[in-house]
């Protein structure tokens, strides 16, 4: 119900933040052209953030229109022109594909292999499954090991509960969220919970409150409460795929008590994002509420480890970034 009660909120936020003397476009090349043009320099919140020169970016591609001759082809213009966004959160969604921007990971390391984290060292084959997680003790019973792949997959206080104690004889845990794209922000927050003696004020949320790209509210505090179960060590392993939730998720546990963030940088994706609608029919996603850190920095961009460690591309048995964590815990 909270998660419902939340996007109620946000929806009405939104809706009182469009004016009613919005303007009105044609359903045409150019019509659509203009609509897209205009949520995105109105209500997309990293234009300043990533100087981007939405004026600039238009007059490259407007000039373009006239060659249109089909729906696919002004899909496809749109595409190009939203990539120069480079944001992961950014898509236009029409019948027939799915734009999408990539390259915020693939310009990086991998640092991950689910054949690697699958072999008898770490989860093997007879792990158990609490939920969307997947545990076993590595490291000859003294390190717990989680590996949760999506933030779409649910877990109860149950499955957690059940975990812990599996884990209770263990000195610490690692919570593994690489090539974790995210999904449901509340389960990021609930499991970083268990992780808390205080509620902590973990970050902040912005909300823009006019056409002006710079034009935010005050900010607005994201609190991570106490549900504190969890009294040792714990490691978050982390890479450039962690996205989304899983960036919000290591941006509270960063401030957990006896956390430490080992891999590579995450992915980012910390802006809240929304949809509209073309004359079209299409819909385009944007990130519309910027998110930081409790010291206000931006984690659009991601959100640097503790540790950074790469794995070993020509190592196909050991997992770096495991290790690296099983060795602090053991410390």
């Amino acid at each position: 119900m909270r998660k419902y009660l939340i996007f109620t909120i946000l929806t009405f936020f939104f809706a009182s933040c469009i004016k009613d003397d919005e303007p009105q476009f044609s359903n045409t090349v150019e019509g659509n052209f203009d609509a897209l043009w205009h949520i995105i320099d109105t209500r997309y919140c990293f234009l300043d953030y990533k100087n981007i020169n939405w004026d600039s970016i238009k007059t490259v591609y407007q000039p373009r229109l006239p060659q249109v001759r089909t729906k696919y082809q002004l899909f496809d213009l749109f595409a190009q022109m939203l990539a120069e966004l480079k944001d992961g959160h950014v898509n236009l969604y029409s019948e027939f594909d799915v734009s999408r921007y990539w390259k915020w990971y693939t310009d990086y390391p991998a640092n991950f292999s689910s054949s690697i984290i699958y072999n008898e060292k770490y989860l093997g084959e007879n792990y158990r499954i609490a939920g969307g997680l997947r545990y076993a003790k590595i490291a000859d019973g003294q390190v717990g090991y989680i590996y949760y792949g999506s933030f779409s997959n649910g877990f109860t206080v149950a499955n957690i509960a059940s975990i812990f104690q599996q884990f209770a004889d263990c000195k610490g845990i690692i919570i593994d969220v690489r090539n974790n794209g995210g999904g449901t922000v509340t389960y990021a927050e609930t499991l970083a919970t268990y992780f808390f003696e205080t509620d902590q004020t973990t970050g902040y949320i912005y909300h823009k409150t006019g056409n002006g790209h710079s034009d935010f509210s005050e900010p607005l505090p994201v609190i991570t409460k106490a549900n504190f179960q969890w009294k040792s060590k714990v490691a978050v392993l982390t890479n450039r795929m962690s996205f989304s939730a899983t960036n919000d998720f290591v941006c509270r546990m960063q401030y957990a008590p006896y956390a430490i963030i080992v891999g590579d940088r995450t992915g980012g994706g910390g802006g809240l994002p929304f949809s509209s609608e073309l004359p079209i029919g299409w819909s385009v996603r944007f990130s519309a509420s910027p998110m930081t850190d409790r010291d206000g920095n931006q984690i659009e961009n991601g959100i640097d480890p503790t540790i950074k460690i790469d794995m070993d591309t020509a190592d196909n048995q050991n997992d770096a970034i495991i290790d690296r964590a099983v060795e602090e815990i053991l410390r």
